[in-house]
């Protein structure tokens, strides 16, 4: 399911309405079900609705590249690894990162695969320090 949104997610970048030649190409191609496909669908536009936000949180953590530099398949592999950090319940962090790491793998180059693996890394270690400062501030103001 994750190959088949990154998929998605990449097609749109080229074509913003991509979706009835990409639902007949993917099914076909990867021989899966409308089902299947609908639901990647659901989770792109997910993903989509909150790309804003995603694009800010990896630009701010992008020391290497401004972020139109970043070629399209990390950018979308970033992207959905950025959803599923903060915008997804029941994936575990490690997981996500993991996930990203190997979709940068299979359709870009182990360099790559760094490069999502740092961004990805700093992101989620910012948020946990987050987590932990407010857990202090709110034990702070009930004493």
């Amino acid at each position: 399911m994750r190959e088949i949104v990154f998929q998605l997610l990449y097609s749109w970048d080229f074509v913003d309405d991509a979706e009835a030649d990409m639902t007949d190409m993917i099914m076909h191609q990867l021989a899966v079900t409308k089902k299947v496909v609908r639901n990647a669908m659901e989770q792109v536009q997910r993903v989509r609705e909150r790309r804003d936000e995603i694009d800010q949180l990896i630009s701010g953590m992008s020391k290497s590249y401004d972020f139109p530099r970043i070629p399209r398949i990390e950018r979308n592999v970033l992207r959905l690894g950025v959803f599923e950090l903060f915008f997804t319940d029941g994936i575990p962090p490690k997981v996500a990162i993991s996930e990203a790491i190997r979709l940068c793998r299979k359709f870009a180059t182990p360099e790559a695969a760094s490069f999502i693996n740092a961004i990805l890394d700093a992101l989620y270690q910012n948020m946990v320090q987050k987590r932990e400062q407010e857990k202090h501030n709110d034990l702070s103001l009930s004493h």
